[in-house]
């Protein structure tokens, strides 16, 4: 089966600072995570496969084309940047209205193309309000809602889970394929999804939650063989547990909010970013 982005002895640097240095990698169809920390050149890579760097050396291909300088392929790519360049001003619906004409859609289609965008990342209501006034959450969404809305065959996502709530991390986590792990400019590790994602899962991690109640929380947490420990905040309005696995401790908090009875304002995981998780993969 032909790759759908294929790689070769591809680098890129920005004076004396090296981006990334003689990647070759083949990415089939299905979806697949990018995963290193930061300065790892993640971006660097997006941004050479979305066409909006050249590379030093080698090639990139996408569909079996050259990327950069072939605007006939961009048609073919959505591509959500890590941070957003929306006009403030302008409201969410403007602004895709003004992306779906710049993609060529006009008239009816242009306002469908928009709206089928905005109704897919859950901001039709808040769409006739002004982009300064969202949250970091909905920008988020807005800058997915850019993304897709030409509706392309390969969609590239630049730290998707930023700003994510741990629950929704561990959904969009379970449907990634495969993992590609880059460090200092370099492939690290390309590898099999069950067992990446095993090691992932056991990473210690570190989950706080804020209730106005948490000994009756604790009371029902503590016990389970996922649960290693429970601190009890200093304030007395929360605790953070600590799991060796993570999908089964937010599998059981799910199922306690949805007995009720359980008062949760905020769940928040200090420790769950991309440094502590590939930190603690290299290690292995």
């Amino acid at each position: 089966m032909t790759p759908v982005l294929k790689a070769e002895k591809l680098s890129k640097w920005y004076g004396n600072i090296l981006g990334i240095s003689d990647i070759h990698l083949e990415i089939r169809s299905g979806i697949t995570g990018l995963l290193g920390p930061n300065g790892a050149g993640k971006s660097t890579f997006l941004k050479i496969a979305a066409g909006q760097l050249k590379p030093k050396l080698g090639a990139l291909t996408i569909f079996g084309e050259p990327v950069y300088g072939n605007p006939r392929l961009f048609r073919r790519i959505g591509f959500c940047p890590e941070h957003d360049s929306a006009y403030a001003e302008m409201s969410g619906r403007g602004f895709i209205l003004l992306l779906a004409r710049l993609h060529g859609f006009t008239g009816a289609e242009a306002a469908a193309k928009a709206e089928k965008a905005l109704g897919t990342v859950g901001l039709l209501d808040s769409q006739e309000r002004a982009i300064k006034g969202y949250s970091f959450g909905m920008r988020q969404r807005l800058r997915l809602a850019s993304s897709i809305l030409h509706e392309p065959e390969l969609l590239m996502l630049d730290e998707p889970l930023r700003g994510v709530d741990p629950l929704w991390r561990i959904r969009i986590m379970q449907l990634i394929n495969e993992i590609v792990l880059i460090h200092q400019g370099k492939i690290f590790a390309k590898g099999d999804i069950h067992r990446i994602r095993g090691l992932i899962d056991s990473h210690p991690h570190q989950v706080s939650i804020r209730s106005p109640r948490p000994r009756p929380l604790a009371a029902r947490l503590i016990g389970n063989e996922f649960i290693s420990g429970v601190e009890f905040a200093a304030d007395g309005r929360g605790l953070t547990v600590r799991t060796n696995q993570r999908d089964h401790f937010f599998t059981h908090l799910m199922g306690l909010l949805a007995e009720g009875g359980m008062d949760i304002e905020e769940i928040t995981s200090p420790d769950d970013n991309l440094q502590a998780v590939f930190d603690y993969l290299i290690g292995k």
